[in-house]
């Protein structure tokens, strides 16, 4: 039986006290592999069993309200009440009270308005990851959204920066999004980007899918129905209780930077989530499957694979990155995934046996976090399906060229308590990067350890890295995966929209200690 809504509200004020939120690490306190850049939360209790719950689907959300160029959505930050572990209700902060939130389905060049509404104690601000969106809606950090009647906290430091609530430009009660959405089919992303305190509030659970089609993608003979499915994949840990574990430096989440010195690195769980389920297992049919996969843990890499292997063919066929589809599709045997990107695959099932049993793991993982879920190939099915050999028009992606760039700009990513960019941690009040409004730019990006590098507004080509481009760098990006002591390249137009927008490490913890930078636009 689920909570009331007043214990719901009681064990949400309980995680704003911090009284959910104490941990421990292992005794080692480094990552669980050298393959990414985080320290390990263990949990307190025994880890639930692996592939025992079938994988679900976030419901969809239906418009409020329609007219001849707008949808209206509402969204609700609340707390919830799930059934992660056996037996046990853990209490989650998420969009209607659910993770992952609901899925915002829009129509490219179709005007989405989504109104979104506060009623945890705490701030929050949302960022459609991947959206080509006007300043105002781009969900910048101290655009804040407080529950009616609350106030905002007095936050005085910021990773050493020191700040006024005078800085926040606030609503009370709900804030609208508008997002036009003039740009390709994509798997897009929402999340809460609230100053300093990104990191606990997604990890609580403030995320979900929001999808743009098209004509183009609607045309192909791609996986669909209940054959093009999601998977956000993150990573968790769990107190004695049953309640999710964050390391908070403050135990009122109100106060300073919201992670401790000991988890700069950034936050590993012990426990697979795959929608919110840990270790699922979902039943297919001997034909092909669409997944967009999202990497919405906080710090940690995912290098996914089948076991075993398939008899013919790559493990999967990429047909889309985080801007939307490719020009061709890409077959991998291994897809390394950062934290915030996003790959559109095909799984070509007819390349197993019924009652085969395939395993989706993660080669950058040990032990517990070496799983993510459980394909079983049970029923023989017709498949009407295909993958054809051109995606979309590559003509957009293609003219966009080195010799278009009028600036080139260098990032070095490095630091640690607190992160930097440049040499500097995030000041609200310095202007990093000012391209000119339609401008195309080079940036050379420098990292120190893992980083996935995220640019608000922009998709961009990747053109060049240390060891030369990957497989997966195809395609139109907005988050790019860098290895330690790499440089990268990327090439991207700053069009449509001028304001302020901001560029960081999506290892949320190295977000929210400051590896964060402002675009000014115009």
């Amino acid at each position: 039986m689920g909570y009331s809504r007043r214990e719901l509200m009681r064990r949400a004020s309980a995680v704003g006290a911090g009284l959910l939120l104490s941990g421990t690490a292992t005794s080692a306190g480094n990552c669980d592999t050298s393959s990414v850049t985080g320290t390990l939360l263990s949990s307190d209790g025994p880890l639930p069993p692996y592939f025992a719950v079938p994988l679900p689907q976030p419901p969809v959300l239906r418009p409020v309200s329609t007219d001849d160029t707008t949808d209206y959505y509402e969204l609700t930050a609340r707390a919830g009440s799930a059934r992660i572990l056996p037996g046990v209700n853990t209490t989650i902060w998420g969009y209607d009270g659910i993770f992952p939130g609901p899925t915002i389905v829009s129509r490219s060049g179709r005007r989405t308005v989504v109104r979104h509404f506060n009623e945890l104690p705490v701030p929050t601000a949302a960022h459609l990851h991947g959206g080509h969106t006007p300043a105002d809606s781009d969900g910048y950090p101290t655009d804040a959204i407080v529950r009616t009647g609350g106030t905002l906290p007095d936050i005085r430091q910021y990773a050493g920066m020191t700040m006024s609530p005078g800085d926040f430009r606030v609503n009370y009660g709900y804030r609208d999004y508008v997002y036009p959405l003039n740009q390709r089919a994509a798997t897009l992303w929402y999340h809460d980007h609230r100053m300093g305190f990104t990191a606990p509030q997604v990890y609580y659970g403030l995320a979900g899918f929001h999808l743009v089609s098209d004509d183009e993608e609607a045309g192909l003979p791609l996986p669909g129905g209940d054959k093009d499915l999601l998977l956000m994949i993150v990573d968790r840990a769990f107190d004695g209780d049953g309640q999710l574990k964050y390391p908070a430096t403050d135990p009122s989440l109100l106060h300073e930077v919201g992670v401790s010195s000991r988890y700069h690195n950034g936050v590993l769980g012990d426990t697979i989530l795959v929608n919110g389920v840990p270790w699922p297992f979902l039943d297919v049919a001997n034909t092909r499957y669409r997944f967009r996969i999202l990497n919405a843990a906080n710090a940690r890499r995912l290098e996914l694979a089948l076991d075993p292997p398939p008899a013919d063919g790559p493990h999967f066929i990429q047909v889309g990155s985080d801007g939307g589809l490719l020009g061709r599709p890409v077959g991998h045997d291994l897809i390394s995934i950062a934290q915030g990107e996003r790959f559109d695959v095909v799984v070509d099932f007819r390349n197993y046996q019924v009652g085969d049993r395939v395993t989706l793991v993660n080669r950058a993982g040990s032990g517990s976090t070496a799983v993510v879920m459980q394909f079983r190939v049970g029923r023989r099915e017709i498949d009407q399906s295909w993958v054809p050999s051109t995606l979309s028009d590559p003509s957009e992606y293609d003219a966009l060229t080195p010799d278009l760039a009028s600036v080139t700009r260098a990032m070095r990513f490095s630091g640690g308590n607190p992160w930097e960019i440049n040499g500097a941690p995030f000041d609200l009040g310095r202007v990093d990067a000012d391209p000119k409004l339609d401008a195309t730019e080079i940036w050379k990006i420098s990292t120190s350890a893992h980083h996935p590098v995220h640019l608000h507004l922009v998709q961009f080509k990747i053109i060049a890295r240390t060891a030369g481009v990957r497989p997966t760098d195809g395609g139109w990006k907005d988050t790019f995966d860098l290895s330690p002591r790499e440089d990268g390249y990327i090439l991207t137009r700053f069009s449509d929209y001028p304001g302020m927008y901001v560029f960081h490490c999506h290892n949320l913890e190295h977000e929210d200690m400051a590896m964060m930078a402002n675009v000014a636009v115009g």
